[in-house]
C-alpha cells in the first residue's frame, strides 16, 4: 500500500480483518458491488486500495472523490488522470463521461496537493479535455498552473493569450516564455508587457518566435536592461539592423561576439568591426572623473589599511557582507596595485570574467569571487563564474591577463 497511510482503523463488527479487506479492495477480480462497499470502509489503508484499483466502478470513485482523507483523494487523482486518456471507446462513453466528471470535481479539490497531482500527471498529454486543462492552467496557485503552463500541448495561442490578459498569478508571463514553443503573437505579448524577467527568458528561448519588428522594439527599450543584451546578442536570425543597433548600447565583449556571427552579412560585420576597433582605440576621456568623492574615501581608507596590515579576503569579505560596492573596488584596486577605474569598468560592464580576473591579480580566491560577482555585477546565480573543482579559478592565467589588459584598454 502506499507509503505514509496509517491503518489506524480498526475492522467492522463480524467483518474479515483489514489485510483481508485491503487485499479485496486491490484486487481487480473484486466484484463492483463489493468495491463500492469498501469505499466506505472505516479504514483508510481499504479506502487507499480501492482508490488505486482500476477496476473500482466510477460510482465508488465518485465517493472517494469526497473522502474526507487527502491522502486517498491524491491517490484516486492520480489513477484517474492516467486513465482518462485511455477511455473513450464506443461503448466507454458513459464510463469516460463519470470518470471526468469525477476529475472535474478533484480539480476543484480544496487540497492543493490533489489539484497538483493531476495537472503533473497531463501536463503534456496531447488527448485530455481542454476544460480540464484550462481549469489548471488558471489556478492561482503556482505548483498547480506551472505545469500547465509550461508543457500542455492543448493550450492554443489564444488560450496563452488570454492567460497573460488576466494571469492567474505573478509567474504567469515568465512560464509561458518557458514553452518549448512560443507563437509571435504570444512572444509579441510578452514583450509588450513591463515583465522584464519574462522578457529575459523569452529573448533566451531559441524557440520563441520574435518577429522582427518586436525585438527593434524591445532594442530600443533594452539600454536600461543590460540583462537583455546577452541575450539579444545570440538571438537566432538577428537581422543587420538589429545588430547595428545593439553595437551602439551592448559591452564591449558582447560587441565582439557580434563580430562572430556566421549569419550576417559581410558589410554588416565590417561595421561592427569598424565599431568594435574604435571602442577598443578610444581615448580616456579626461573631463570624466577617475572616481566619485565615496569612492576617493574609499581608495584613502584602503591604502591607511594596506600601510597598518596587509588588505586580506576577510576585510574584502566583511565588505561584500555590508554591500559596501565602494570599499570592494577600494580593496581590489590597492591589492591588484591598479587604477580603480579597471575595476569600475568591470563592474558597469556586468563584466564576470573581468572581474573575477581583477580578483585574481589582487591574490584574493574564488571565495571571494563569488560574491563579488553578484555585488558589483548585480548578476544572478546562473551567470555567476563558479570555482572549478578544488576552488580554483575557472580561467586560466593566460586567459585572466588577457582581461585584466582588455579593461585596461576599452573605454566606456
Amino acid at each position: 500500500m502506499p507509503a505514509g497511510i496509517a491503518e489506524k482503523e480498526g475492522t467492522p463488527p463480524g467483518g474479515p480483518d483489514e489485510t483481508t479487506r485491503v487485499r479485496r479492495g486491490a484486487s481487480r477480480g473484486t466484484a463492483s458491488a463489493m468495491l463500492s462497499a469498501l469505499a466506505n470502509d472505516p479504514s483508510v489503508t481499504v479506502r487507499a486500495a480501492v482508490a488505486l484499483n482500476p477496476a473500482t466502478p466510477p460510482e465508488a470513485d465518485e465517493m472517494l472523490a469526497a473522502d474526507t482523507d487527502e491522502r486517498v483523494r491524491v491517490l484516486l487523482a492520480r489513477k484517474l488522470a492516467t486513465s482518462v486518456p485511455l477511455l473513450g471507446a464506443g461503448d466507454q462513453a458513459k464510463l469516460c463521461e463519470q470518470a471526468y466528471r469525477t476529475l472535474m470535481n478533484l480539480v476543484a479539490d480544496e487540497a492543493v496537493r490533489v489539484r497538483a497531482t493531476i495537472a503533473e500527471m497531463i501536463k503534456d498529454l496531447p488527448n485530455v479535455p481542454q476544460e480540464l486543462v484550462l481549469r489548471l492552467a488558471r489556478d492561482t496557485v503556482s505548483i498547480v498552473s506551472v505545469p500547465i503552463l509550461r508543457f500542455s500541448p492543448l493550450l492554443e495561442t489564444e488560450d496563452l493569450l488570454a492567460l497573460l490578459a488576466d494571469p492567474p498569478h505573478s509567474g504567469t508571463a515568465s512560464t509561458i516564455a518557458r514553452r518549448d514553443f512560443v507563437p509571435a503573437a504570444v512572444a509579441e505579448a510578452i514583450a509588450a508587457s513591463s515583465d522584464n524577467l519574462a522578457i529575459q527568458i523569452l529573448l533566451e528561448n531559441p524557440k520563441a518566435q520574435i518577429r522582427e519588428a518586436t525585438l527593434d522594439a524591445l532594442i530600443a527599450r533594452a539600454e536600461g536592461e543590460p540583462r537583455w543584451h546577452g541575450p539579444m546578442v545570440r538571438r537566432p536570425a538577428l537581422t543587420p539592423k538589429a545588430a547595428r543597433a545593439l553595437a551602439e548600447i551592448v559591452a564591449t565583449d558582447l560587441l565582439g561576439e557580434l563580430t562572430r556571427r556566421a549569419d550576417l552579412p559581410v558589410e554588416a560585420i565590417a561595421l561592427l568591426r569598424q565599431r568594435l576597433a574604435a571602442r577598443m582605440n578610444a581615448p580616456e576621456k579626461p573631463h570624466v572623473p577617475e572616481a566619485s568623492p565615496d569612492l576617493e574615501a574609499a581608495l584613502a581608507w584602503a591604502r591607511a589599511r594596506d600601510a597598518e596590515t596587509r588588505l586580506d579576503e576577510d576585510v574584502l569579505l566583511a565588505a561584500a557582507r555590508d554591500a559596501d560596492i565602494f570599499r570592494c573596488v577600494a580593496i581590489i584596486a590597492i591589492a591588484a596595485d591598479i587604477p580603480a577605474s579597471l575595476v569600475e569598468r568591470a563592474r558597469r560592464l556586468r563584466h564576470a570574467k573581468g572581474l573575477v580576473s581583477l580578483v585574481w591579480k589582487a591574490g584574493f580566491s574564488m571565495r571571494v569571487a563569488m560574491p563579488l560577482q553578484a555585488l558589483l555585477c548585480n548578476l544572478p546565480p546562473t551567470s555567476l563564474l563558479s570555482p572549478k573543482s578544488g576552488g580554483g579559478f575557472p580561467l586560466t592565467v593566460e586567459e585572466m591577463n588577457w582581461q585584466v589588459d582588455f579593461l585596461s584598454h576599452i573605454s566606456i
